[in-house]
């Protein structure tokens, strides 16, 4: 089975320099734009399922990736991207004055301090490891789309790699491109990572 891997497009903020968990952001027109451009890139990939997050900016960039293909599209809480709690939608700067020594332990220990009121990391993985124990129910298909965020992609690809949950950091998803992993039932292979190009069938 592959897994082809879709970051959301750019939203309002990504531009404003805002954590983004569950908050609602839109796409920007460059975002939207983005993933028109995806359809036009995996427009030959034949599609069997579509897993997205249930958070909107992903739905709507799976919508758009998709056009007017008929694929089922089935969305899980377990591909949102970590819940940043009071953090949602606010700026470094801002957490550095008013909410200074929770932001700073979590600066320096990212892995085991959490967001106020938010999601730690030690949650957010065990969610990313649930949905890969549940990618074995659809291995009967070929080729899986998933549509997701930076986050989870990036530990994603770190966890079916056998790597540790701080390698996530190795995995810059871009927005407007496509990687894909080959999943067997033993390993994973990266096979694809950031592509901007056309897939086409005899592309492998």
């Amino acid at each position: 089975m592959r897994l082809w891997l879709v970051r959301h497009g750019e939203t309002e903020a990504n531009v404003a320099g805002l954590y983004s968990g569950h908050a609602p952001t839109s796409l920007t027109p460059r975002g939207i734009a983005q993933a028109t451009a995806l359809h036009s890139l995996l427009r030959e990939v034949p599609f069997d399922q579509v897993l997205c997050s249930a958070l909107e900016r992903a739905q709507h960039t799976a919508r758009l990736v998709l056009n007017d293909r008929d694929i089922p599209l089935h969305t899980t809480p377990l591909l949102n991207e970590m819940f940043f709690g009071d953090w949602e939608l606010r700026h470094h700067r801002d957490l550095k004055q008013e909410d200074a020594d929770n932001y700073a332990a979590w600066c320096l220990d990212w892995q085991n301090a959490v967001p106020t009121n938010g999601e730690g990391f030690q949650d957010f993985s065990q969610r990313v490891q649930q949905f890969i124990a549940g990618l074995r129910d659809w291995q009967h298909h070929d080729n899986v789309l998933i549509v997701s965020h930076q986050g989870v992609i990036s530990l994603l690809i770190a966890t079916l790699l056998n790597m540790p949950a701080a390698s996530l950091w190795h995995f810059r998803v871009e927005q407007g491109a496509w990687s894909a992993i080959d999943f067997h039932e033993d390993f994973a292979t990266l096979s694809v990572l950031n592509s901007r190009a056309v897939w086409q069938p005899d592309a492998g």
